[in-house]
């Protein structure tokens, strides 16, 4: 699924299944950040967006907002912390809303990437690590 800016119904939900959000769209963008604030917001080495406009989007449920930083507001889950957008006054026509929340986040694709200078090293590298379908190997000491 590659989200562009034409007419599409997104929706998506939490881990938890408790806050849920819809939107007709357009989306606006389409991108993976590599800052580290969204890093460290995240715990994960990038955040993949999908730019919403705040009044297309449509929430159900108790979202947590929570200012990061002046003027930028960080929404999750406050049953199962699950992090659902981004938005900052620097963007104030979108919402940022997280891939990973989307009711088919497996069919995503971004398509731009931004904050590369704070890209994890590592990254460059992933392709060429050994894979599982599943979480089926054993364990390993982390030197090995």
């Amino acid at each position: 699924m590659q989200l562009d800016h034409e007419m599409t119904v997104l929706a998506g939900h939490c881990l938890c299944g408790r806050v849920s959000w819809s939107s007709p769209g357009p989306v606006t963008r389409n991108l993976v950040c590599h800052c580290e604030d969204c890093r460290r917001a995240t715990s994960s080495p990038f955040t993949a967006f999908v730019g919403l406009a705040p009044e297309s989007v449509v929430w159900t449920g108790d979202v947590n907002h929570f200012e990061s930083s002046r003027g930028t507001q960080r929404g999750f889950c406050r049953n199962c912390g699950t992090r659902l957008y981004f938005r900052s006054v620097k963007w104030p026509g979108e919402i940022h809303i997280h891939a990973a929340t989307l009711d088919k986040g497996v069919d995503y694709r971004p398509t731009t990437q931004v904050v590369l200078r704070s890209r994890a090293a590592w990254l460059e590298d992933l392709h060429t690590l050994p894979g599982c379908l599943e979480f089926e190997a054993p364990p390993r000491d982390a030197g090995s």
